[in-house]
């Protein structure tokens, strides 16, 4: 049976290489902010789904075919190469339940929390 640690390092490969398959563009904004946030799953339901826009589309689902379960957290990298700091996150999770947080400020915040 594989360790805990290693089937995390797995489930990220796993993400990383579905972010690659949607098109999830490995672009930059030529500023220095860091626009990578750790989001954490506080609602007590499982997310199955993960977007983030910074105005107009949606991009894929970050979780690729993984879930976020309550209790956890995943760094996201919301640059889209657009220069935007304010971003729309919008999650799903397995009761059908869905959740979109407007004006996320990526250049200043390191941790967003979904709750209820």
């Amino acid at each position: 049976m594989p360790s805990p640690a290693r089937t995390l390092r797995l489930a990220l490969i796993a993400v990383g290489a579905s972010a690659l398959l949607m098109g999830v563009s490995p672009v930059q904004s030529n500023d220095a902010f860091n626009r990578n946030v750790r989001v954490h799953n506080q609602t007590g339901w499982p997310m199955t789904h993960l977007q983030v826009s910074s105005g107009g589309n949606w991009g894929g689902d970050l979780l690729g075919t993984g879930t976020l379960s309550p209790g956890a957290s995943m760094v996201v990298r919301m640059d889209d190469g657009s220069g935007a700091c304010r971003y729309a996150l919008r999650a799903q999770f397995d009761n059908g339940q869905t959740l979109q947080r407007d004006g996320v400020n990526a250049c200043q915040v390191a941790d967003y929390y979904f709750t209820r």
